[in-house]
């Protein structure tokens, strides 16, 4: 019963910060472009290494 008295408190300290760490991240634009990243892998240049470089 008394690990209560300190589990409870902590859990709802945990549930604060990841609150917190949730709504900076939403805030910041961690969230905004999702499929970007994932497009941006798959867009594949085809031309050779050192041919940017001749022009």
């Amino acid at each position: 019963m008394e690990s209560l008295y300190l589990l409870i408190p902590l859990s709802i300290l945990l549930v604060f910060v990841i609150g917190v760490l949730f709504w900076w991240s939403t805030r910041s634009g961690q969230f905004d472009d999702l499929e970007g990243p994932a497009h941006r892998i798959l867009m594949d240049d085809d031309s050779p290494p050192g041919e940017d470089d001749a022009r």
